[in-house]
C-alpha cells in the first residue's frame, strides 16, 4: 500500500467542502487529477470512501475511519516538516492561521510585520467564524487563529489576549430606538434583528446574553458579512449589533449608533491548541504578537 500525505489532505479538503468542483480550485488542482487521486485511495484501501451526487459528496463508513486519522496524520506531518524547516532558522515554512472576515483591519499590522521579518513563511490565511475556527484548530488544521472571546472550548486553548472594542447597536435614523441614549436588551426584543451567523463567536455572545436577559431576539435575518449586515439595518430590516470599529467603516447617513445597557465588549484573541506543539512559524507569529501587544497577556485556561 503506498497512500502520500497530499492524497489525504485532498481526501480532507474534499471533505470540508463537499463537492469535487470547488475542492480542485481550492487545491489547484484540475478535476480528473483530484478524482484520480481519490479513486487511487480506494483502490489502495479496497473501500469506497465516498457516496458521490450530484450536489454533494458523503463520506461512507470508511471514508469517516480515514478522515479521523487522516486529520492526525497530516497534522503531524506539517508539524515535522516545521520543525525541520526550522533547523535553518525560520528560512522557509508555512504558518496556518485562521481569521474572522471582520477582523481584517485590526490584525493587518501584525501580519505585515510578521511577513517583513519572516519573509520566507507562507501565511496560509483561512476565513472562518469563532467556533468554525475553533472546530479546525481541533482537527489540527490550523496552528492558530483569532477570534473573539470567550471560546466554545475554552478548556481545549491557550490565549493571547488582545484589544477589546465596544458593541454598539446599529438602528435606522426612522427606527423607534433612535431618540434612546443607550439601547438595553428589553429595549430590543419587540423588533426585529439581524445576527450574525451561528458560527460566529459574537452570535453566541449575543444569544448568550440575551437569554440571560431573559429576552428572545426576534431574528429576521443572518449573515457572515459585516456590510450586508449594515446594508439589512440601512433597509429597514431590523435592528443589529456591532463592533465599534466596524462601524466607523460604515458609511451610510441612515445609520445611527448606540451604546447597549449594559455595555458589551468585543475582545479578540490569538489562541492555540493546548498539548499540541507549536510550530517554530507558530511560536514566532504568538511571540511578534505579544511584543506589538505589550499590555495584552496569554491566558492559560
Amino acid at each position: 500500500m503506498n497512500i502520500q500525505i497530499k492524497s489525504l489532505h485532498c481526501f480532507m479538503t474534499l471533505l470540508e467542502v463537499g463537492n469535487y468542483t470547488r475542492a480542485a480550485e481550492k487545491l489547484h488542482l484540475t478535476q480528473p487529477t483530484l478524482s484520480k487521486m481519490i479513486q487511487r485511495l480506494e483502490d489502495n484501501l479496497e473501500q469506497p470512501l465516498l457516496i458521490r451526487n450530484n450536489q454533494k459528496v458523503i463520506a461512507t463508513e470508511a471514508g469517516r475511519m480515514l478522515a479521523n486519522s487522516a486529520q492526525q496524520i497530516v497534522g503531524q506531518w506539517h508539524r515535522l516538516q516545521e520543525d525541520i524547516n526550522s533547523l535553518n532558522g525560520l528560512q522557509s515554512g508555512q504558518l496556518r492561521l485562521g481569521v474572522c472576515p471582520m477582523m481584517g483591519e485590526m490584525i493587518i499590522e501584525l501580519l505585515s510585520e510578521y511577513r517583513k521579518r519572516f519573509p520566507k513563511i507562507e501565511i496560509s490565511i483561512v476565513e472562518l467564524g469563532g467556533y468554525g475556527a475553533e472546530q479546525a484548530l481541533l482537527n489540527d488544521t490550523l496552528d492558530l487563529t483569532f477570534t473573539a472571546l470567550p471560546t466554545t472550548h475554552s478548556q481545549e486553548f491557550n490565549s493571547h489576549n488582545l484589544e477589546g472594542y465596544p458593541l454598539l447597536a446599529c438602528i435606522h435614523k426612522e427606527h423607534p430606538l433612535a431618540k434612546s441614549k443607550a439601547i438595553t436588551w428589553a429595549a430590543i426584543e419587540p423588533h426585529a434583528f439581524i445576527l450574525y451567523n451561528d458560527d460566529f463567536s459574537l452570535s453566541k455572545l449575543i444569544h448568550r446574553l440575551s437569554r440571560k436577559a431573559n429576552v428572545e431576539l426576534n431574528i429576521a435575518a443572518q449573515s457572515g458579512q459585516w456590510d450586508f449586515i449594515a446594508a439589512m439595518v440601512e433597509a429597514q430590516m431590523g435592528i443589529a449589533i456591532l463592533p465599534e470599529p466596524i462601524c466607523e467603516k460604515v458609511k451610510s447617513n441612515k445609520l445611527l449608533y448606540r451604546p447597549l445597557s449594559p455595555a458589551l465588549t468585543w475582545d479578540l484573541a490569538l489562541i492555540w491548541r493546548k498539548n499540541l506543539p507549536l510550530t517554530p512559524a507558530a511560536e514566532s507569529f504568538i511571540n511578534l504578537s505579544r511584543e506589538l501587544n505589550p499590555n495584552a497577556d496569554v491566558t492559560m485556561n
